[in-house]
C-alpha cells in the first residue's frame, strides 16, 4: 500500500493494480511543508491523524455509545471486497496475500492484498513488523536492502530473489495474518475511528477507507487527512450539525479532483459508479444487495 502523499491506478482493469503513493510516510507532511512552518491547516490535519490513530478515553468513550457500522464483521468483509473490486479487479481479496509486481509506476514492487510497495515505506513496515515476531522468516534477509530503497523505485538487493520469497512467504498463515494487522493499524481501524466520530454511518466510514487506501495516511493537501481538512472548508460534518449526504458528495468530489492532478484522463470509476451511486441511492448504511461497477466492470454482492 503507501504512505502520506498519492497513489496511481490503471485506466483499466487488471488482475491485480495495487495502491501506491508518491511520498514516504517517513515525510507524512506532504515533502516541503516539513521544512517550512507549519500552517494552521497543517496542524489541524495532524491533530486529526493523531486523534484517527492513537485511542483515548473520551473519543471511545463517543464510539463505545455508536453501532458497529464497518467494523461489524459482515460490513468489514463488504469494505475488503470493495477495495479490491478497485485495486485487484475481483471480490476475493484473500487471492491477492502473495501478489508481487512493479507495475512500473515509479515506487518499486507493489504487493499483497492492500499493495504495499518497496518504494513508499508500507512495506519495508510490515517486514519490519513481521520479523520482529518471526526472526526466521523468509523475508528478512531482505531488510537491508529494503531499507536501502525505500523512497524510490529501485530493486537494488532485491532481485532476482525477493519476488519468489515473497510468494513463498504469503503461503504461511502467520505472514497473511501480519498483512491483515498491519491493513488495520494504518488504514481500517483510524478510517473507521476518524469517520464515527465525524459523525458518519458505514458509508461514510467506508469512504474514508478506501480514500485512506488510496490517498495514503498522510496530511499533505492530496493525502486523506488533507482532503478531509478541504471537504470540511466547503461543508459542515454531521458531528458539527451538517448534512451527511452533503459532506460525502464534497469529500468525493474533491477526491476526484486530486486524482485527477495526478493524471487528468484517470479512471475515477471507483468513486463515480460505486461509492458516489450508494450515497444518491440514500444507501447510508451501506446495505446489501450491492450492485456496482469498476473499471467497466460490474460486480455484485447479495
Amino acid at each position: 500500500m503507501k504512505h502520506a502523499g498519492f497513489l496511481l491506478f490503471a485506466a483499466l482493469p487488471v488482475v491485480v493494480t495495487g495502491v501506491v503513493y508518491v511520498l514516504s510516510p517517513a515525510d507524512s507532511s506532504g515533502g516541503s511543508e516539513s521544512r517550512t512552518p507549519t500552517s494552521a491547516a497543517q496542524k489541524a490535519r495532524q491533530s486529526a491523524k493523531i486523534r484517527a490513530e492513537h485511542e483515548s478515553a473520551e473519543d471511545e468513550e463517543v464510539i463505545a455509545d455508536l453501532p458497529a457500522g464497518l467494523a461489524a464483521p459482515a460490513k468489514k468483509e463488504l469494505a475488503l471486497e470493495l477495495v479490491a473490486s478497485a485495486e485487484n479487479s475481483t471480490l476475493n481479496w484473500r487471492s491477492a496475500y502473495g501478489y508481487i509486481e512493479d507495475i512500473d509506476d515509479g515506487q518499486g514492487y507493489t504487493a499483497g492484498t492492500v499493495g504495499f510497495c518497496t518504494g513508499t515505506h508500507d512495506l519495508l513496515a510490515l517486514v519490519e513488523r513481521y520479523t520482529e515476531d518471526h526472526p526466521d522468516n523468509g523475508l528478512a534477509d531482505y531488510l537491508p536492502a529494503l531499507r536501502e530503497v525505500d523512497g524510490t523505485d529501485s530493486h537494488e538487493g532485491l532481485d532476482p530473489g525477493f519476488t519468489d520469497a515473497w510468494k513463498a512467504e504469503a503461503e504461511l498463515p502467520a505472514f497473511r495474518k501480519a498483512q491483515d494487522e498491519e491493513r488495520d493499524r494504518v488504514y481500517f481501524d483510524p478510517a473507521v475511528r476518524l469517520a464515527k466520530l465525524d459523525g458518519l454511518g458505514t458509508l461514510g466510514q467506508f469512504v474514508y477507507y478506501d480514500a485512506m487506501v488510496q490517498h495514503g495516511p498522510g496530511t499533505g493537501p492530496n493525502s486523506f487527512y488533507g482532503l478531509r481538512e478541504r471537504a470540511m472548508d466547503e461543508a459542515d460534518l454531521p458531528s458539527q450539525g451538517g448534512s451527511e449526504k452533503d459532506y460525502l458528495d464534497v469529500f468525493l468530489d474533491i477526491r476526484v479532483e486530486a486524482m485527477r492532478t495526478v493524471r487528468p484522463d484517470l479512471d475515477t470509476s471507483r468513486v463515480d459508479t460505486a461509492q458516489r451511486q450508494f450515497l444518491y441511492d440514500g444507501n447510508l448504511a451501506l446495505k446489501t444487495p450491492l450492485t456496482w461497477k469498476v473499471y467497466g466492470e460490474t460486480y455484485k454482492v447479495p
